[in-house]
């Protein structure tokens, strides 16, 4: 896992969506092409039936999602704000045990920000997020979809 972006993620977080920090996130890789972040099953995450609650999981897709994108966005100079527009989510099993969520469209995010950029409009893309109990097995435990609109920022 990665310490150095787990402790800026985590910081970052505190300061600006605490939420997402309560649930404790940890990066365990982050490139160009792919982010996967991991968010243990403990008592701020879990339900009453002991599987991830369905808030915790939507977090773990925002930032896996986002933090990708927000690498792109800082490799290409800044300049350019996020969010997401819509999201839909697909349960598939319970997720019984520290669930990993996995983008890897990182090529297509990082076109998506060149051409916000030199658009000047709000550009958008829809980003699938894989979550996933690796502990347990490897088949997905939940699936998103998360509409990622990056726009210029005005100068």
């Amino acid at each position: 896992m990665s310490f150095r972006d787990t402790l800026g993620v985590r910081l970052w977080a505190l300061f600006k969506v605490p939420l997402i920090h309560a649930v404790h996130p940890s990066v365990v890789v982050v490139d160009d092409q792919r982010c996967e972040v991991r968010i243990p099953l403990r008592r701020k995450t879990r339900n009453h039936l002991r599987s991830m609650y369905f808030g915790a999981l939507c977090i773990g897709a925002d930032i896996a999602g986002g933090l990708i994108a927000m690498r792109q966005i800082e490799q290409q100079g800044g300049g350019v704000s996020l969010i997401f527009k819509d999201f839909k989510a697909e349960f598939l099993k319970r997720p019984e045990g520290d669930v990993h969520f996995s983008c890897e469209q990182g090529a297509a995010i990082g076109e998506l920000v060149r051409k916000a950029k030199s658009s000047g409009e709000r550009e958008n893309l829809v980003v699938r997020v894989t979550a996933t109990v690796p502990s347990i097995s490897p088949e997905p435990v939940a699936e998103f979809d998360l509409n990622l609109s990056l726009k210029r920022r005005a100068q």
